[in-house]
């Protein structure tokens, strides 16, 4: 017994290790970014390549996710609605939702998925293959060619994806209230405009930006720290997936009390 419960609590220490150690490298990590993303050499063809390998070529799948999200929502609420004749609210409900939660979220992880995956699988291939130790001994840092760039593209990317998943959302609702609930399309669209605020566009859109850094950094963490030659690849990117999406919706919720404290209550 006294055996077992050393042997547990050994676990747990290690895991808890293994979780600080996770946090803290990536916070210095993105203190390094800071720090190095003011010196020259700048690299603004390798953004521009990252903001069209994160935001253009990941467009369909973050219109797709929110065109149906914004359907469903709509469905279920209009049927919900309907038998407490409450089916006239579903515009203000369903954009609301997606404006400030919805759209944010489901397109962050999305791109934890397809992008962090990618980011985290490259990086640490390249580690793998001591490409990053080629680039120090050439004299330049690693950090300002493939994190800085990276994190860049992935911070302006991810906030147009979300304004454009706000759109399709919206329209994939409008579109499911007329053929399957039987609200008017002026109706809809009129609702929908004085529901939302410039304010809610903010605080969706700026929820982006934190889940930018989160996945941006997150992947390159652990692509940089690799262990296990090629095998530790795979493992590498389903962590990096992982820590990342947890962050996500965890932050969601501190971003969200945040915001309702500095403008809601202002």
């Amino acid at each position: 017994m006294k055996a077992a419960l050393t042997s547990m609590t050994l676990a747990l220490g290690g895991r808890v290790t293994n979780v600080a150690q996770m946090f803290g490298g990536a916070w210095l990590l993105f203190m390094e970014v800071l720090r190095d993303v003011w010196k020259k050499p700048t690299y603004p063809r390798l953004v521009i390549e990252q903001i069209y390998q994160i935001g253009v070529r990941s467009t369909g799948l973050v219109l797709i996710t929110a065109a149906f999200t914004g359907m469903v929502m709509a469905l279920q609420f209009g049927l919900g609605l309907e038998k407490f004749g409450g089916k006239l609210y579903v515009p203000k409900i369903v954009s609301l939702s997606i404006v400030r939660e919805i759209a944010p979220v489901f397109c962050s992880l999305m791109l934890a998925a397809r992008v962090g995956a990618g980011i985290a699988s490259e990086i640490a291939s390249m580690v793998v293959t001591q490409q990053i130790d080629a680039i120090r001994v050439l004299g330049t840092s690693p950090i300002k060619r493939i994190v800085i760039p990276r994190m860049l593209g992935c911070l302006i990317a991810l906030p147009l994806l979300c304004f454009l998943g706000n759109i399709v959302g919206i329209g994939g609702a409008l579109l499911v209230g007329v053929t399957e609930l039987g609200l008017d399309a002026g109706f809809f669209y009129n609702k929908v405009i004085t529901t939302i605020t410039l304010l809610d566009l903010l605080t969706g859109v700026g929820k982006t930006v934190f889940f930018a850094f989160s996945i941006s950094i997150t992947a390159c963490y652990f692509g940089l720290n690799v262990k296990g030659g090629t095998q530790g690849v795979g493992l590498t990117t389903t962590k990096a997936v992982v820590v990342s999406s947890m962050s996500i919706l965890i932050s969601d919720f501190f971003l969200t009390k945040l915001f309702f404290v500095l403008f809601e209550k202002a």
